[in-house]
Order: structure tokens, then sequence, then C-alpha cells
């Protein structure tokens, strides 16, 4: 049950945006109006304004709260949505202030996710998105029953209508957080079985309706639904494909970020986002037409930073050069000579076999080919090889040491060094002290 309902087709809306500082947020009202439209509502008339700080009231000011109301009544518009993140009493006044609904930036974003959830996952994560928001919100539409109950069969232990909701709120939540716990095992079942096979997955990432899943369709050849709309990719998509050197890759389609992404919706959707964090690569997709192009790649790598995987290594893809006046596809190198930049045309097919020599040649750079050897006191070191899927061949030597050949991502590898000295543990030739301390194979 989602609780927020979806705007109606042909809803009318006015937009209420605040400069709160010195230097002008145009490009992020250029994106709200975006964000609107991809709600299938349509924008009426734009009010803004400059503050330096927000009204605790009305967040607006009164006299511009007023202002809005006035505009509210001449175009007889039946929601007002506000680029910024109100608190439950702003909102509260507002509505009381208005006579109509008022959403945030946060409830429009939730609610456009709203509309593209399609898979049981993707519905299941909106959805504790939107009652984690609402959660702070009951006081708002419950004001008129906040008493305790009374009259004849209904005096009992004095639970307040708020106080009911609020707990079935929370059993819904936790409910929800139980069932994703489930999807997450799985998810992470899948994981373990493509590392099992030696399959390296690929994750697209990127700012919303940078390209992404044009992309991924023309590589895969698959048929993702692609739209010049934010948010039009929701649910993941992954498809397996073979790169240029024969190796077989698994390649994700995520949803893409944007400025102000809410908390909520980053803590629902980790699961969804796990497939990024444990990415063996990172393709990072940027509109390179787009005059914030720098910006929206910092705004991607704070979410990034945020999902904790920042340190994945990284190519950028700069996508739609079709839009730009003389710019042919072509790969720049970094100065260890690293494929860090691709320039192509999705929309067009250009360039998609320099993407994927790109992959190819990171993934190669990226991953650590070693010989090891662990005494039996290494136990839970063998066993983590293991799990990590990076175990190639293995022998055991006669007093129980074990001959390993491995195979595993770079960061992994530094990983495993930094915690558990790995390697201190590699075979330097076959001379080693560990096969004379080993006695022979068995």
């Amino acid at each position: 049950m989602i609780l927020f309902d979806r705007p109606e087709a042909g809803e009318r809306a006015v937009l209420v945006h605040l400069d709160l500082h010195a230097v002008s947020e145009k490009d992020e009202l250029n994106e709200f109006k975006e964000l609107v439209i991809s709600a299938g509502v349509e924008p009426v008339v734009v009010i803004t304004g400059a503050r330096r700080t927000p009204d605790s009231r009305y967040f607006v000011g009164t006299g511009k709260a007023e202002e809005i109301r006035d505009m509210v009544e001449r175009e007889e518009a039946n929601v007002v949505l506000v680029n910024h993140e109100l608190s439950p009493v702003q909102e509260r006044n507002l509505e009381g202030l208005l006579k109509c609904r008022v959403l945030d930036r946060t409830g429009l974003i939730l609610d456009i996710f709203a509309q593209r959830a399609r898979s049981h996952e993707g519905k299941l994560q909106v959805e504790l998105a939107q009652l984690q928001h609402l959660s702070t919100r009951l006081v708002r539409g419950w004001t008129h029953l906040e008493r305790q109950k009374g009259g004849i069969g209904l005096r009992g232990p004095g639970e307040t209508q708020l106080e009911t909701d609020r707990r079935l709120l929370n059993a819904r939540i936790k409910q929800l957080k139980s069932r994703l716990n489930k999807v997450r095992k799985q998810r992470e079942q899948g994981r373990r079985g493509r590392k099992r096979a030696g399959l390296p997955t690929v994750s697209l990432v990127g700012y919303t309706n940078a390209g992404k899943s044009t992309l991924f369709n023309q590589l895969t050849k698959a048929s993702v639904y692609v739209a010049d709309q934010l948010f039009a990719t929701l649910d993941p998509t992954l498809r397996r494909l073979s790169l240029p050197d024969k190796q077989p890759i698994v390649l994700a389609d995520t949803v893409g970020f944007i400025r102000h992404l809410p908390h909520d919706l980053v803590e629902s959707f980790r699961s969804t986002l796990q497939e990024t964090e444990e990415a063996d690569l990172l393709v990072h997709v940027v509109d390179a037409s787009s005059e914030d192009r720098m910006v929206n790649i910092e705004q991607v790598n704070k979410v990034l930073e945020e999902i904790e995987a920042d340190d994945c290594p990284q190519i950028e893809i700069y996508n739609k050069i079709d839009l730009m006046e003389g710019v042919m596809p072509h790969i720049e190198r970094d100065e260890n000579g690293r494929p860090a930049r691709v320039w192509i045309s999705a929309m067009r097919d250009e360039g998609m076999e320099l993407v994927l020599e790109a992959v190819a040649e990171r993934l190669q750079a990226e991953r650590v080919i070693e010989q090891v050897c662990l005494s039996p006191q290494q136990g839970r070191l063998h066993a983590r090889l293991y799990a990590l899927g990076a175990v190639l061949h293995e022998k055991v030597m006669a007093d129980g040491y074990w001959l390993m050949d491995l195979d595993l991502p770079r960061q992994t590898w530094d990983g495993l060094c930094k915690h558990e000295a790995l390697a201190d543990y590699i075979l330097l030739s076959d001379h080693d002290p560990c096969l004379a301390a080993g006695g022979e194979a068995q």
C-alpha cells in the first residue's frame, strides 16, 4: 500500500523556488522544472524569491506565502511544489494558508519513484522511503483527531488516533525492512555466484538522464525503457556480454543520481545500490553536452561516497557528443596510459567498440593474479578467499599447507593486504621456503 497518492494527469502546479545564497540557483530551478514535468504535472507559474535564511513558519515568509496563495487562486492550481526541504510544521502551515496540497522536493522525487517502480523490489523500496518520510509528518493529517478516544464502547487505554497510526506505520516499516533484507540476501547470493564463476560486474552510474539506459541497450542489445526524462530507470537490470578479449562480464544498469537525493531513498535503495558498491568497475556516464557536467560529476561522486563505493575503479563515458560540434568518438588516457575517459554518442551508436575496449583494458589492469602459500593457521583467510571467489586452483601440501592460485580485483587485493597481510604469503619461486616446509603436494 503506497500512502502518497500519485498526481493525476492534468494536475496544475505552482512552483516555488528561493535563492538562499548569494549565488543564483538558476540551474537547480531548471532541474526542478524537469522533475515536475517528469511527475506528469503541468507547471503553470514559477514564483521565485531570495532570503538569507528560511522562515520558520512558512519557509518563504508571510508576504511571499500570501503571493503564492493569490497565484494558486488565480491559476486554479491544485498543488504547490517547493524546490526545497520543508519541515512538517512548514508544510502544514502552508497547506492551511493555501488551501491545497503542498509537496517539497523530497515528496516530489518520491512521487516520481512511485510512478516508475515496476518490479516487486522497487515497489517495496519506494514504499519504505515514502513511509519513512511520512512518519515525520503524521501530525499534519491527524490534528483533528488529536484527542483521547471516548464515548460508549470506545473508552479504553486512551490511545490517540495519532499514536495508533504511528504504531501501525512503524509495524509496516519493520515488515518492509524484513522483506527487503531477504531481497538483499538473494542479491548477495547472485553476486557470490558470479564471483565463483569469475564474472566481473561492471555497473553503469551517472546523473539522471545522462544516457545510461541508452548505452546499456546498445551494448547488450536489450530493450530497457528509455525516455528523455529524469529517473526513467528505477529498477536495476543486469545482462551478460562478452568483451573484445572474449572475457564475459555482467553489466548493471542502475538508477540515476541527482542533487540533494533524499536520504530516505538512499537508505531504502541500499540493496539495489549494492550492485554499484560491490562492482569491479564503475562506468560513470556523463552528459557531455550539459553546461553543468562538472557539477553533476561531483554530485554523483558524493552519492558514491555515501554508499561507500567511491574507492571502486571508474571510467568516465562522455555521452551525447552528437549534440556538440567537432567532437568525434575517442579515448582519453591518464598519465599512466590507462583509459580514463571515452567520448561517444549512445543515441547514434557511435563509439560503442571504444567503450568495450576501455572496459576490457581497465578490468585487466585492475586485477591481481598471484600464487600464495598459507599455513594451517590461516584457515580464516583461506575461507575468506574462497568466499570472495578468488581461488583459481589449490594444492594441499603434505603438512597441511595450501598452495593457491588467486585472481581477484586489485581493490580487494589491496584490502586483504592491508587487513590480512596477504602479500606476506606470496610464493616467490619454486624454491620458496613455503614449499620446503610443506613438503610434496598431495
